[in-house]
């Protein structure tokens, strides 16, 4: 099975998932979404794979978060590709869809 991460290594949740993904024995491209960000189009696709909003996969702790409290999915996909600290980690793709991975278990879901 192959899975796509987008990871940061200093969150543990990340890390967490990563080693689910290892265990399960999945080719697994890491990307490091801090360093290559994903594109807007890219974020878009994601969260209709996982079916989940914008907003659902917005990092709300992050101080430029609060500024998007009433903000529309597509302002929230501009903010997030500009600053991509505001997407909220890991998101992982397999060919059986998109989850986020917090808690880090529901990668299990699309293994």
């Amino acid at each position: 099975m192959n899975a796509t991460i987008y990871h940061n290594p200093r969150c543990s949740k990340s890390r967490e998932a990563l080693a689910i993904l290892q265990d399960a024995g999945a080719s697994v491209t890491v990307i490091e979404y801090l360093k290559t960000p994903p594109s807007r189009t890219e974020l878009a696709r994601l969260y209709a794979k996982a079916g989940m909003s914008p907003r659902d996969g917005l990092r709300t702790a992050e101080t430029g978060a609060k500024a998007l409290k009433n903000a529309s999915d597509d302002a929230i996909l501009d903010a997030m590709a500009a600053d991509p600290i505001l997407i909220e980690r890991p998101l992982v793709e397999t060919d059986k869809g998109v989850r986020l991975g917090r808690p880090p278990e529901r990668v299990r879901q699309i293994l």
